[in-house]
């Protein structure tokens, strides 16, 4: 073990590195980007597709299906997580699932192809 005195200035600049060090090693925190904002429930309402009702959300809520932050008893949805969540809902072409078909197909039968 090798101690080593330091003074108030160099103690200064090592601790200021180390914060500076474990800062930028710290995964940032989800946050909305510039383009990103935040909807309420009816702005949730307005903006989706479909045009829910209220209730029809608060089921989406309570079954887990959709995307939502809880905060003072208010419930608050990302607009890019909503997007991520509609993109989802996307249905596959024939191609698709027939190109999905043959690949489950080829690696069942060992890589054999049918």
């Amino acid at each position: 073990m090798i101690i080593v005195q330091l003074d108030s200035e160099q103690l200064n600049s090592l601790i200021q590195n180390a914060v500076r060090k474990v800062i930028s090693e710290t995964p940032k925190a989800i946050q909305p980007t510039d383009t990103d904002h935040w909807l309420d429930l009816t702005e949730l309402c307005n903006y989706h597709p479909d045009k829910p009702s209220k209730p029809t959300v608060y089921g989406w809520v309570n079954a887990g299906t959709i995307p939502v932050h809880k905060g003072c008893k208010k419930l608050r949805f990302l607009k890019s997580e909503i997007d991520d969540f509609l993109r989802q809902g996307r249905k596959r072409t024939r191609a698709e699932i027939e190109s999905n078909a043959h690949t489950y197909l080829a690696k069942k039968n060992g890589g054999q192809a049918l």
